[in-house]
């Protein structure tokens, strides 16, 4: 089976291809050597878990694969593409993956009770892997969003304290904030804002810093 993991690799590459044509365009170039890498990385951890004595820690073996997984999971929150496509791809690379490793396993002679557990293990070893890109998906959209609000908190404040056009026009672009044509300044208490927001428009801006004299900024 170790001796054949590139060109599984290479098979189930190719199927998810066929059956998540979103994938198509993202195992072109590096992206696609990336992908393939972890797959071949993801195979090769669970060959190294499927025949690690009973006294190994079973962490161990698969951790470079989870790590390669939440990765995944990562970039495809940066793409802009929700965790679907991901996960599909999983379910056919399983798929893939036991139809080719378990024709050599029959081949090689392994008990029926032998290759039901290898079954069992190749499914959970999914379900982690599966489990590490959800992990990685939820963190970079929450770290994305937390520097998207710092950027639009400190544009915000920017037009309360009338800041230089070409400064309000730098950070507005680094907030990805389209401005609308008129603005309105409103000033309530702290323990009110959170409803407010909710009435508003969905590109209002907020920011809970001290402005030193608001009716003295600039229009």
């Amino acid at each position: 089976m170790r001796s054949d993991l590139p060109a599984v690799a290479e098979r189930t590459v190719a199927e998810i291809i066929v059956e998540v044509p979103s994938y198509a365009d993202a195992f072109a170039g590096k992206m696609g050597q990336k992908i393939g890498n972890a797959v071949e990385l993801a195979l090769g951890g669970f060959l190294e878990l499927a025949t690690a004595g009973t006294g190994a820690d079973p962490g161990t073996p698969i951790g470079p694969a989870l790590a390669a997984a939440y990765d995944l999971g990562r970039g495809e929150a940066r793409s802009g593409r929700s965790m679907d496509a991901l996960l599909g791809a999983y379910r056919v690379g399983a798929r893939v993956s036991w139809r080719e490793m378990s024709g050599t396993a029959v081949a090689a002679g392994l008990s029926v009770e032998q290759l039901a557990r290898f079954a069992e293990l190749v499914f959970a070893f999914i379900d982690q892997l599966s489990a590490a890109s959800v992990a990685g998906h939820a963190d970079e959209l929450a770290t994305t969003g937390r520097v998207r609000q710092r950027y639009l908190e400190r544009l915000a404040g920017l037009l309360l304290t009338g800041a230089a056009p070409e400064d309000l026009t730098a950070a507005a672009e680094r907030a990805d904030w389209a401005p609308p044509r008129t603005l309105t300044a409103v000033l309530l208490p702290e323990g009110r804002v959170r409803g407010a927001m909710v009435s508003l428009d969905g590109r209002t801006l907020r920011t809970t810093d001290d402005i030193p004299d608001p009716a003295g900024a600039g229009s």
